[in-house]
């Protein structure tokens, strides 16, 4: 799917839904970090984004240092 073709879905999905709002695919990486940073599974934000591999899962999701802390400092 092109990145216009993927703009034009959303768009339309926002109006069938009646919601009026700009929004672009790109809010997709906060919406996965957001998750990743409150304790979801990567393979649970994997469902939620309707992705097939983990690895297209990863580049939605940005781990910050203070994760990266606390995931060290559970050791």
């Amino acid at each position: 799917m092109s990145a216009q073709a993927a703009r034009a879905y959303l768009r339309g999905m926002l109006e069938k839904a009646g919601i009026d709002k700009k929004i672009s695919p790109h809010k997709r990486h906060t919406y996965a970090t957001n998750l990743l940073n409150a304790g979801a599974e990567l393979v649970d934000i994997k469902a939620l984004l309707g992705h097939e591999s983990v690895a297209t899962t990863q580049i939605y999701t940005n781990v910050g240092q203070a994760r990266m802390e606390q995931v060290v400092a559970r050791l």
